[in-house]
């Protein structure tokens, strides 16, 4: 499959980008598209709910009252989960909800979703993106060249581009990855992807050599 390559005002340049059928041309994987979505966002997961057992708490260990003749319930010291301010008891952990997935799932799953992307026709080339300075409103004028306002756009590059980057911060609908960077989630989170011809050659590299 060739696609045409466009420069940043909307025009065709006399340049054509050819995607390998290996990444974009396969018969799509929907399980292990939904294993690395699946694993990606388990990992996006901190589990960091924490509570203080008896151990963990300062104050004296000293027992409040003798154990017997009083008439009161037996008491520990002031660190029992009974009393207000003590531990808690069975409280939550610091856990890893992390799930792990083997390289060639996650490889297959990324085909599979770029593959749905080159059948959409919703991958469009452009010979290179670069600001000299952070200009959001150039950017968005790039995005009503093509006709994308409105739509999710997945904006791939080459290598990172700081002026890019602060372009695209304050749009809502716009993701910037580099070519290393790209996951199954992103791409299927876009409905439109607007990738620059050398990241196309760093994702066949990546894809193909893993």
């Amino acid at each position: 499959m060739e696609l045409k390559v466009y420069k940043t005002d909307g025009t065709q340049t006399d340049k054509s980008a050819v995607l390998n059928p290996a990444i974009y041309g396969i018969e799509p994987n929907d399980h292990a598209i939904y294993l690395d979505v699946k694993s990606y966002m388990a990992n996006q997961r901190h589990g960091n709910a924490k509570t203080k057992d008896r151990s963990e708490l300062s104050g004296s260990t000293r027992k409040l009252f003798r154990q017997k003749g009083t008439g009161n319930a037996r008491r520990g010291d002031i660190k029992s989960p009974l009393l207000r301010g003590g531990a808690t008891v069975f409280g939550p952990k610091p856990h890893d909800f992390g799930i792990k997935v083997n390289k060639k799932v996650k490889n297959l799953a990324r085909r599979s979703a770029l593959s749905y992307k080159a059948a959409g026709q919703d991958i469009m080339v452009v010979d290179a993106l670069t600001f000299d300075a952070p200009k959001t409103k150039e950017f968005t004028q790039i995005l009503k060249n093509f006709d994308f306002q409105g739509k999710k756009i997945l904006l791939v590059l080459d290598e990172s581009n700081k002026s890019v980057f602060l372009s695209t911060r304050n749009l809502q609908n716009v993701k910037v990855l580099n070519a290393s960077e790209l996951n199954t989630y992103q791409l299927l989170w876009a409905s439109k992807m607007l990738v620059t011809e050398n990241s196309l050659k760093q994702i066949e590299e990546i894809l193909l050599n893993n």
